[in-house]
């Protein structure tokens, strides 16, 4: 019996873009190997993403909590999970204690999300979480984010004060509409560039995660080492239709 279409587009689309992660790493003369696709599954279901798990990949990212912990325990637990954008701190326990498999935080942008991280990853007795401090390249109120002229200062506290998270790297979420994509992007690189004097790391152990679905072949060739990508793998996403009152 055929699988369901879109199950079996989902997997198509899947080989598509890594094949052309592939072919943009080359254009930047970059090893492929370099760069990874978290397949962001917001709104999907588990069997979905199951499809893709069964086509090879591991790694995915959710963006809500409650969606992360309701399809975490369904799903093989070799699954490198990652949480992307903003966390709230009164949900962080739950969602450390519901995804024991949970990779990395994409999404650090204060001191105080940070500590709590730091305290219920010691509290439930876990490996050390790698932590992405979250940059708005954009300016945008709307954006989480800390301010580019502040990432060095979380950035420390993280890898200095927060001995159960390891700072891993940087990302940033990017203008909607692709045309300040460039700007945004040189933007975090040159905050990696900053960030790795003032902590003495070298850059190539500190992520970049930058580039979704419209760009991710732009941030490729601009440095980005982490791509998020969602809607291009998995279709357009299903949000609840709002009921009439």
């Amino acid at each position: 019996m055929a699988a369901p279409a879109i199950e079996g587009a989902a997997v198509t689309a899947l080989r598509s873009v890594m094949a052309r992660v592939r072919q943009a790493a080359e254009r930047a003369r970059r090893q492929p190997e370099s760069i990874r696709v978290v397949a962001v599954s917001k709104t999907k279901p588990a069997s979905l993403i199951r499809q893709v798990y069964d086509a090879g990949h591991r790694c995915f990212g959710e963006n809500y909590v409650q969606e992360i912990i309701d399809k975490a325990p369904q799903l093989p637990e070799d699954i490198e999970w990652q949480f992307i954008g903003h966390l709230q701190s009164n949900k962080v326990k739950t969602l450390l204690a519901g995804v024991p498999n949970l990779a990395m935080v994409q999404g650090v942008d204060n001191v105080k999300v940070a500590n709590i991280l730091d305290r219920v990853v010691s509290g439930l007795g876990r490996n050390p979480l790698k932590v992405l401090v979250q940059v708005n390249t954009s300016g945008e109120a709307s954006k989480s984010g800390v301010d580019p002229s502040g990432c060095v200062t979380i950035a420390e506290h993280v890898k200095l004060s927060c001995p159960n998270l390891v700072f891993s790297g940087l990302m940033t979420i990017g203008m909607p509409d692709y045309t300040s994509t460039p700007e945004n992007f040189r933007i975090l690189f040159n905050c990696r560039l900053e960030v790795c004097k003032a902590l003495g790391m070298a850059e190539d152990q500190c992520e970049l995660s930058m580039g979704m679905s419209g760009d991710f072949e732009q941030a490729i060739e601009m440095g980005s080492t982490i791509v998020r990508v969602g809607s291009t793998i998995f279709g357009p996403r299903e949000y609840p239709k709002k009921q009439p009152s």
